[in-house]
Formats: C-alpha cells, sequence, structure tokens
C-alpha cells in the first residue's frame, strides 16, 4: 500500500496509536522507546504489513524539522546552572570525543572492508563517513530507561550526559556534511575543511545566541491577547533560527540547541503553556521521526550486511566510545572510575544518526545505501544491548539514585514571576503532637497553606480546622534563596 492523500490520516493515525499504546509496555520494562517506535515502523513496512516508502528525501526533511524541535526542547530543559560544573566535560566529549570516536571507527571500518568474509569494501573517505553519521549519542532514550524505574544518577552525570548529547549532533552533522562535500568534489584541502568546520561553528553559534535572545525580547514584549498563540510564535522562530543559519553557512543544529538554551534559562512570559506544548511537540516529532525511519528501511536487505554491521557495532560499544571518553575525561582527576565507566556505556546510538544516513543516499554517495543499512542494524544493536542495561549498570557501579520529586500532588503551578516556592507536606502524628489546628501549627514567617487534601477531599484551610495524619497540605513560601524553609 502506497502513501496517498486519501490515506495519509488514517494510516498515520493507526500507526501514531499503536506506537504509544506498544511503547508503554516497553516504558514498563526498561526498553528503550526508540527501539519500539523503530520496530513499530518496520512491522508496517514493506516487508512487514506492506506500507511503502521509499523517499529519503521526504525522511531526511521530517529528520531536519523534528531535530529542530528536539533540540530546541532539550536546550531549554538544559539549566545552566546544572552544567557549569560539568560545562568543559560535556563540551570535550560532544567535540573531541566525536572527532575520535569517528576516526577510531573508521580505520576499524576501513580495515575490516578488506577481508574476505566480509561483505562490504569501502575507501578511507567513506569508511569515515559512515563513522560520522554514527558518532552522536541519544540521551533521551537513556533518561525515559531510567525514569521509568524512578531513578536518578549521582556526581552530576545527567547534565553533563544531556548536555553531551545535546551539543554533539551539530559536531556529528558538520563531519557527515564535509566528507560529503569531500566526496563530491574529489579531495578538500585541509585548510577549507577547516574553514567549513569554523564557519558552521561560529555562525551557528552567533546567531542561535542572537536569535535566542530576540525570541526571548518578542516574547516578552509582543503583549498577544490569546496565550494559545506563544508556543506557536516559539515554533515559527525555531524554523526560522534554524533556516536562516543554514543559508548563512551555519550550523542550524546547533543554533536551534543554543536558542534553547538561551530561552530556558531566561525569564519568559507563559512559561507553563510554552512548555506544555514544546513537550507535546516533542513526543509527536520523535514518534513521527522514528515510525518514519522504521517505514523507510528494508529489514531483508540489512541481513547482507549482518556480519560487518555486527562487528562495527560491537567495536563502538566496547572500543571506540570507552577510549574517545576516558581520552576526554583524562584531565578530570576528581571524576571517579565507576562514572567514567557508566559515560563509556552509554553511548547509545539513536533516530540522528539513521537522519545523518539519509544524507548520503539523498547526495547520491557510492554505497550509500550499504550505508544506510548498516547505521541502521547498530543503531538497533546499540538499544538491545546498552539500552536494556544502562539501570542494571548504574546500580552495579553505585551511581544510582532515587528519582527526585517534581512539581506537587495538586497539580497547582505559579508563574515563575512570582519569587515563591511552592510544594506539598504530608502530616505525621509528631507535627501534629502539640495540637491539631491549623492556627496553633508552627509555621515559618512567609508561609501559608493554600490546600489541604485528606484521601480524596480537598478543603479550603482556616485557623480552626482540626487537622489529622496523612493530610497533605499544599505550602507557599517565600523563597529569594531558591531552598524552602524548613517546616518544625
Amino acid at each position: 500500500m502506497l502513501f496517498n492523500a486519501e490515506n495519509i490520516l488514517l494510516i498515520g493515525s493507526v500507526l501514531l496509536f499503536v506506537s504509544i499504546v506498544v511503547s508503554k509496555t516497553g516504558y514498563r520494562f526498561g526498553v528503550p522507546t526508540l527501539l519500539v517506535f523503530l520496530l513499530v515502523g518496520m512491522f508496517f513496512g514493506s516487508d512487514g504489513l506492506g506500507l511503502q516508502f521509499h523517499n529519503a528525501g521526504e525522511a531526511q526533511f521530517i529528520g531536519m524539522v523534528a531535530l529542530s524541535i528536539i533540540l530546541f526542547s532539550g536546550g531549554m530543559d538544559t539549566k545552566f546552572a546544572e552544567i557549569r560544573p560539568v560545562l568543559s566535560q560535556g563540551i570535550l566529549l560532544s567535540t573531541v570525543g566525536v572527532l575520535l570516536t569517528t576516526l577510531f571507527t573508521g580505520l576499524f571500518i576501513y580495515w575490516i572492508s578488506g577481508f574476505k568474509h566480509v561483505s562490504i569494501t569501502m575507501s578511507l573517505i567513506t569508511a569515515m563517513l559512515l563513522a560520522a553519521t554514527m558518532s552522536s549519542t541519544d540521551s533521551a532514550s537513556v533518561f525515559n530507561i531510567l525514569r521509568s524505574q524512578s531513578m536518578n544518577l549521582k556526581h552530576n552525570l545527567r547534565p553533563m550526559l544531556e548536555l553531551e548529547s545535546g551539543s554533539n549532533d551539530p559536531m556529528a552533522y558538520m563531519l557527515t556534511i564535509v566528507l560529503i562535500q569531500f566526496i563530491n568534489s574529489s579531495g578538500m584541502g585541509f585548510m577549507d575543511i577547516l574553514g567549513s568546520f569554523c564557519i558552521q561553528f561560529i555562525v551557528g553559534g552567533a546567531s542561535g545566541f542572537l536569535l535566542g535572545k530576540l525570541a526571548i525580547l518578542i516574547l516578552n514584549k509582543i503583549n498577544l491577547n490569546n496565550q494559545s498563540l506563544y508556543p506557536i510564535l516559539l515554533l515559527s522562530f525555531i524554523f526560522f533560527i534554524f533556516t536562516v543559519t543554514d543559508l548563512c553557512k551555519g550550523n542550524g543544529y546547533l543554533a536551534v540547541y543554543i536558542a534553547g538554551i538561551m530561552v530556558g534559562n531566561n525569564r519568559i512570559t507563559n512559561r507553563k503553556e510554552i512548555s506544555t506544548f514544546m513537550n507535546g511537540m516533542t513526543w509527536l516529532f520523535q514518534i513521527i521521526m522514528f515510525l518514519t525511519l522504521g517505514l523507510l528501511v528494508n529489514p531483508h536487505e540489512m541481513l547482507n550486511i549482518a556480519v560487518p554491521a555486527l562487528l562495527i557495532g560491537i567495536f563502538m560499544i566496547v572500543f571506540a566510545r570507552p577510549l574517545s571518553v576516558l581520552i576526554c575525561l583524562l584531565p578530570f582527576k576528581k571524576m571517579n572510575f565507576s562514572s567514567r565507566i557508566f559515560v563509556s556505556w552509554v553511548g547509545l546510538r539513536g533516530a540522528v544518526p539513521i537522519i545523518f544516513a539519509t544524507y548520503p543516499v539523498v547526495a547520491n554517495i557510492p554505497d550509500s545505501n550499504q550505508i544506510f543499512n548498516i547505521v541502521f542494524f547498530i543503531t538497533i544493536l546499540s538499544l538491545v544491548i546498552q539500552g536494556t542495561t544502562i539501570s542494571w549498570m548504574a546500580k552495579l557501579l553505585h551511581l544510582a539514585t532515587p528519582l527526585e520529586k517534581t512539581g506537587n500532588d495538586f497539580g497547582v503551578e505559579i508563574p515563575e514571576e512570582i519569587n515563591t516556592d511552592l510544594r506539598d507536606i504530608i502530616l505525621t502524628e509528631e507535627m501534629l503532637a502539640k495540637d491539631n489546628r491549623l492556627m496553633d501549627m508552627n509555621l515559618p514567617k512567609g508561609t501559608l497553606v493554600m490546600l489541604i487534601k485528606r484521601g480524596n477531599e480537598f478543603m479550603i484551610p482556616n485557623g480552626s480546622l482540626q487537622l489529622h495524619a496523612g493530610d497533605k497540605l499544599l505550602i507557599i513560601s517565600e523563597n529569594k534563596e531558591g531552598t524552602p524553609p524548613p517546616l518544625n
């Protein structure tokens, strides 16, 4: 069955529904959500139920739109206060780490391509291109798995991994594009390659910073009557930032990520509505992107490259990624060995390598279909081996810690412009030992009880209300330093 105007909504709605329902089971058992979406796409594809989708150019466009939104949203969620202590580590991993992974893997691919029983033959540059498409990591799968297990990480590992994965996609993209240009132009000089890198970094970083500032200014000054238009306005900025940066020969992915960090770390109006909208859009486009890539691949073609892809995938997992990480983290003496091992292990390949693997196909690079199939195979291998063992590895290395609670059970939020803290507490017998009336509780100055929840009943507080152990109180307090005052 081919996609057309008459059936695309029906097929799309079925694919979305099935993906979400199936991902619920995978989430419960610690299976990466990305893997589930890819498998659903493959199940409905040409070798499964027969849906025909073979346009790499359209898949690349969908991936570009999705990545712009995902990277911007990831930037918004990156709190500068959290990444500041690990800024150097994250930047080194996302630049030098990507370069080293590409170099080690590319040399290995070139080496094995000459073996008799390996069904690939590649030049050194083509091997480097294949390695470059696979050099970025995906933290979304990592933290979805940890969240499903109610688990967090010690020693600032979470912000460091988030920073690495959010900022290493632009580096992998630059390597991929430069190597494609090198192949199509029959060679580029070292200065040309260096110049291309510098232009992409400088223009991408500068436009992301400046246009991010402009987005903040307009969001706060435009004063729209309809609050629902603010997220849509920001969405238009995301696409504008990406395309303008790309037209100026800069790195659009780097620009939208930096712009997201700018927006996420500054005060903006209607942040709650914008964050809710962006989270929904991120999930929608992640699902669409993964399903599209699953439909694009022909699983029977991967059988021909299974042996070399398996060798390359295992090499990346046990050698290229660990060696690259250990080299990048050498200057940081205070980082313990367990943390280094864990960072080495969680270099999951996600949808981004598969999207980048469509660039050689669209550019008609020799062996491009082989490159795409190998990248797809290794992505699945990485998700199966690394993705399903992340929580086990965190526990084994004693890096797991309980996931901190966010928000409150009342579903109440306050604007960030109000410098207060909102939280809930559960009353105990000890708290009510002296008296059980609200007016007799020793609340700190500047603290008020907004609501009381007893079972499924909500009550408006008053001084004479008799409190019971197990009652849940929603408390608002002045919080200039960011730490709520203690309750006696």
